[in-house]
């Protein structure tokens, strides 16, 4: 097989392939056993028509058009590593010579979105720098108020609803007069936004007993996105009632018997969560840095099939507002995510199973799923490869953070080996772990977009 690459930019190439008629006579002698073996020819037992029969009777043209079609994709993929060729997207296939007689070669031209060339610079010692570590009173009283929260009570009102009441609700929505589902019973925190749109608007104001229709569109299920008309009815309104900060809700709520000793706990809390926020910006700042300083094109291509699926999937593809916004998270996604490839690749970074594991359990209770369920789900999906490549770049940028220079804004050195965790298992630490190794600006939506290698349609 021969094969030749024009370069049509930095992300796109044009492959020429010929392949010779040997190399796809095997393709050609399956193609004729297939059909062969789902025609009837008089005189001919089944599977046992000569090849000649068959292309009297089929055509020759349909015995070939089966052995190229299968043919495609292994000779392409042949010829991309052949010529070192990264292919992603959906490649653009010519098939330019046919072989309708024995003896003819096959030729076919391949239009394909490439990863880039990327060329980086120094990666050690970068200088990074980081916001001080600065606790205010504000930081502690948030804390305070979230440890008084889990120690609250809920008390019921005989009043209007108002934002941070906690209400038990009946709901339901329906379309065109036909209910798409309903719930009793259900508890919802007025403002916390994570219910329907609109529906913290319709609870502000009622009272227990009260129902209200509002319109909102479906956050899920096979017509999500789409209008409903929903009715609400308030079953019980009740406030949350926080304890007094005093020394028994101390010995209630802690290890300590003063709200003194607390309160110097939780200032101690709030301070490492700061420098846990270092952690995290400098791999932010760092990644930022690189992508301001390196040049990584991306071929438009990929970009508007991912941000085509991504508002279909919403049902706004004529939001031209909301396309730009997704349009240019996903190029940055996708420059962030091929410049980490390319540094794991100098960095000749590996990926061991336990990492692999590591990952796909902390990947599954974000989901809420069980790690056994969410593995198989991912592998009968094919996505172990892109989960192991987002390990390796998640490695890429640790191990450049860890050769950067990272000081705060008043000139101090931070320690980023400081976060990680010690030999006991310090909780907080291995949340700073994971906090300067977890890949920032990379959308999902943009790992669909190109983690599988391009692959030709049929011609």
């Amino acid at each position: 097989m021969k094969s030749a690459v024009e370069t049509l930019s930095p992300t796109r190439v044009k492959l020429t392939v010929e392949v010779p008629f040997d190399e796809l006579k095997p393709m050609l002698d399956k193609a004729y056993a297939t059909i062969g073996s789902q025609v009837q020819v008089p005189g001919f037992r089944k599977g046992k028509v000569p090849n000649r029969i068959i292309d009297q009777r089929i055509g020759r043209g349909a015995v070939v058009q089966e052995a190229v079609n299968e043919a495609l994709p292994q000779f392409f993929a042949q010829a991309a590593e052949k010529e070192d060729l990264r292919a992603i997207g959906q490649p653009e296939v010519d098939v330019t010579g046919v072989p309708l007689e024995d003896g003819q070669d096959l030729e076919f031209t391949v239009e394909t979105d490439v990863r880039p060339t990327i060329e980086l610079p120094e990666l050690s010692g970068i200088a990074v720098s980081v916001d001080d570590v600065a606790v205010t009173d504000e930081d502690v009283q948030e804390r305070m108020t979230a440890l008084r929260e889990r120690f609250g009570t809920l008390v019921g009102v005989d009043r209007p609803v108002e934002t941070g009441d906690h209400v038990s609700i009946d709901l339901s929505a329906e379309i065109d007069g036909d209910e798409i589902d309903s719930v009793e019973g259900v508890s919802y925190e007025v403002g916390s936004g994570n219910m329907l749109e609109g529906i913290d608007d319709a609870l502000t104001g009622m009272s227990a007993g009260e129902t209200k229709t509002f319109t909102a569109p479906l956050a899920g299920g096979d017509q999500e996105g789409q209008d409903a008309e929903c009715t609400v009815t308030v079953q019980s309104v009740k406030v949350r009632e926080l304890p007094e900060l005093d020394d028994e809700f101390a010995q209630l709520a802690s290890e300590f018997d003063t709200m003194d000793e607390l309160r110097a706990d939780v200032e101690k809390q709030a301070e490492q969560a700061k420098a846990y926020e270092q952690g995290i910006q400098a791999r932010d700042r760092l990644l930022d840095h690189l992508l301001e300083t390196v040049e990584v094109p991306v071929p438009d291509g990929v970009v508007e099939a991912e941000v085509h699926q991504h508002l279909e999937g919403e049902n706004r593809l004529e939001d031209d507002e909301h396309r730009a916004e997704v349009q240019e998270s996903t190029r940055k996604a996708l420059r962030a995510q091929f410049l980490l490839d390319a540094v794991a690749e100098r960095l000749e970074v590996k990926v061991e199973q336990p990492e692999l594991i590591e990952y796909l359990v902390m990947s599954a209770q974000q989901y809420g799923m069980d790690p056994n369920q969410f593995a198989q789900a991912v592998d009968q999906q094919g996505q172990i490869p892109s989960i192991v490549q987002e390990v390796a770049r998640r490695k890429a940028l640790a191990a450049v953070l860890d050769e950067a220079k990272v000081t705060d804004a008043s000139g101090n050195e931070v320690d980023l080996d400081a976060l990680v965790p010690d030999e006991e298992g310090d909780a907080a630490g291995e949340e700073a772990a994971d906090a300067t190794t977890d890949e920032a600006g990379a959308a999902p939506e943009a790992e669909a977009a190109h983690g599988d290698e391009g692959k030709p349609a049929q011609a």
